[in-house]
């Protein structure tokens, strides 16, 4: 092996009482005593003929070769001392002074690789061979691969240099030397294989410079805030490299989408506002810009989490993390997107680090923990649940600005100073002193540029048609069966912002003011209200039209197959217990998504911070049902008659006003004559 190697370490050492050995009857030559200082010394010690007050260092040498040589040849032997000269001695005590004990060891004691000598170039070429036939086939034992080695090595080399194969155990140890154990999946180890591990590196200087994304499962059962029923949760994370900060996370019932990567950026941009019930020590703490420049440049007081604009993200290859639409994401925040190499973990060793700590310090502590794994999950973590998802998230906050950002970085310490104590706040703080810190607070408009954009025309009458869906606003006014002044490869089209999570609305910008104005599906009552739905609810609304034959002319036709789908028009009482488990879970993720959506959305007063609004629960969704349905109804009757229809006559008034019997009304009846 013609490899460089590391410099050698004292674990290094096998015989580390050898070089121990030698290093006190140094010490005693060179100081009198072998623990090297005065102020340790051992019963007897300074003995006579080493006694630095009355002998030389020249004298205690000699006196020491004299005493080594005195020494049974098999303990010297055994101690690395039978062969000791003046010169040794000498050469010795330089070598400790330039590299400690280690430069007492004896080179022998940790020669370099030299390879297998039974390892010849025939048998080093099958074995090569053979790993690059193999990654390729499904996977096979060592006792298969040996027996390839011997057939590649007959057949290129002949039958006699197969005799110069050696055993099958020095085949699998060097096997192992070269190419590992090769205990992972086949389909994992090919993969490994196929991908360059390249020589670059990127150093880390500043915050904001890596930003790592990844997801995970939150190992934790969670109660929906609508049902109440245990669901799963999906934790995204955005880590700092630099400070090893969590700028920012999002917790998703269900999978996660680019949507909410999307919003993940933005909120690593935004600074967090404080929430109810935090103190001050969870303020902003960093030095150089004060707590209430910061508040009153953010328009609420901040906590003590870093924000800034990320420069380069780095996530795995999910689909959330490499579409289109959060491609133009960061095309838009101006962030660089930097997948991790396929099948090399350690490119984002730092966030899978995270959601350890975060399992480790918090997570197993919570009642429906479920672990990591179902062989080590508990009897029952769905019965055990009892935090809700917006309790979980708010903990999550608390625990991060209070706990996390201030916890001690030891084996992740910068490495400028890897004795020093620092915490991911410090880091910052020290960042912010030595380059200063960037309060660049994005506006409000953002959410809507960062929503995935339609580019569609303008219908006369109808509006928009969006997803399947028409909709209409006073903003199109203007704009109706006009071209827009675009170019390019959506020529004459005006492009139309939505929000996936909630698709009661989209969102488009007026191109004499730019700003953006709301327009509503045309499906809905006017001035009432009905739950939020996501874009695959109206994609089971259109294929449940489609199933049943309807071809509405108009979405308030869509409302009813809505409705049925939504949340089925059945009494407060029994209308959870009408709905199947997921169904639950998935209306359950379909309001929380809209919820988030509506948190992310540019509050009308810029000063209040963005809270999660409420959760509804079931009576209130039933509520907002029944009003929509009758309200539904009365538009359907009143758009049926033109004008209001006369009541029916009393019963018995044609009688009363037609009979032949009929007496005339005594204020009718003619005066009598007087006489």
């Amino acid at each position: 092996m013609t490899e460089k190697r590391q410099p050698q370490q004292i674990d290094d050492l096998d015989e580390i009482h050898q070089a121990r050995a030698r290093m006190a009857h140094l010490l005693e030559v060179e100081t009198g005593f072998r623990s090297g200082s005065p102020f340790w010394p051992e019963p007897g010690e300074p003995r006579p003929q080493y006694d630095p007050e009355r002998t030389t260092v020249t004298q205690r040498r000699r006196a020491k070769v004299a005493e080594l040589r005195a020494l049974h040849p098999r303990d010297a032997k055994f101690l690395g001392l039978g062969q000791i000269s003046f010169r040794t001695l000498e050469r010795m005590a330089a070598d400790l002074d330039e590299d400690g004990l280690m430069g007492l060891a004896d080179g022998r004691w940790t020669p370099p690789l030299r390879g297998h000598r039974s390892i010849g170039s025939a048998t080093e070429k099958a074995i090569h061979a053979v790993h690059a036939e193999t990654l390729h086939r499904s996977k096979v034992s060592m006792r298969t691969k040996e027996r390839m080695i011997h057939q590649y090595v007959r057949e290129k080399f002949g039958a006699r240099a197969e005799e110069e194969i050696p055993h099958y155990v020095t085949l699998w140890r060097v096997w192992k030397e070269w190419f590992g154990s090769q205990g992972a999946r086949q389909r994992y180890v090919r993969s490994a294989a196929a991908v360059d591990a390249g020589t670059s590196q990127v150093v880390i200087s500043r915050p904001g410079q890596v930003v790592v994304l990844d997801t995970t499962p939150l190992p934790v059962k969670v109660l929906d805030d609508v049902f109440g029923e245990p669901i799963s949760v999906d934790l995204t994370l955005a880590l700092d490299a630099f400070t090893h900060s969590l700028v920012a996370f999002r917790l998703t019932p269900g999978s996660d989408s680019s949507v909410e990567v999307a919003m993940l950026l933005r909120d690593v941009m935004l600074p967090l506002p404080m929430r109810p019930g935090w103190g001050t020590e969870m303020e902003w703490p960093y030095p150089g810009v004060p707590a209430a420049v910061v508040a009153e440049f953010a328009g609420h007081p901040v906590a003590g989490r870093p924000y800034f604009a990320p420069e380069t993200v780095t996530s795995d290859h999910g689909s959330v993390y490499k579409n289109h639409h959060m491609v133009g994401a960061a095309h838009k925040l101006g962030v660089v997107v930097l997948p991790a190499r396929t099948m090399r973990p350690t490119d984002k060793a730092a966030c899978e680090r995270a959601f350890g700590g975060i399992r480790s310090l918090l997570l197993e502590l919570l009642l429906g923990y479920s672990g990591v794994d179902v062989a080590d999950r508990g009897a029952d973590p769905e019965g055990d649940a009892t935090w809700t998802l917006d309790e979980m998230e708010h903990l999550l906050a608390t625990w991060i600005v209070r706990v996390w950002q201030n916890r001690e970085l030891t084996e992740y310490g910068p490495a400028w100073d890897p004795g020093g104590r620092h915490s991911p706040n410090t880091l910052f703080a020290m960042a912010g002193a030595r380059d200063g810190i960037d309060l660049e607070v994005p506006e409000p408009d953002l959410y809507y540029e960062l929503l995935f954009p339609h580019y569609v025309k303008i219908h006369g009458n109808r509006g928009v048609k969006v997803g399947g869906l028409w909709y209409d606003g006073p903003a199109l006014g203007p704009y109706r069966s006009r071209p827009s002044a675009r170019s390019g490869v959506h020529r004459g089209k005006w492009a139309v912002h939505r929000d996936p999570r909630d698709c009661r609305e989209v969102f488009f910008q007026d191109p004499d003011t730019n700003e953006w104005h709301p327009l509503r599906w045309r499906g809905l009552p006017q001035g009432e209200d009905i739950p939020a739905f996501s874009d695959a609810r109206v994609r089971e609304v259109l294929r449940e039209a489609a199933r049943i034959g309807l071809q509405p002319q108009d979405d308030c036709d869509l409302l009813p197959v809505l409705l049925d789908l939504v949340a089925a028009r059945t009494p407060v009482s029994a209308w959870p217990s009408q709905m199947a488990k997921s169904q639950r879970s998935e209306r359950a993720r379909e309001l929380a998504r809209a919820r988030s959506a509506a948190a992310d959305r540019p509050a009308q007063n810029s000063d209040e911070p963005r809270r999660l609004p409420p959760a509804p629960s079931p009576a209130e969704l039933t509520h907002r049902n029944t009003k929509a349905v009758t309200a539904d109804r009365r538009r359907r009757r009143e758009t049926t008659a033109s004008s209001r229809p006369t009541p029916p006559p009393r019963m018995g008034e044609a009688l009363r006003t037609q009979g032949m019997l009929v007496l005339p009304d005594e204020d009718n009846a003619e005066p009598e004559e007087q006489a």
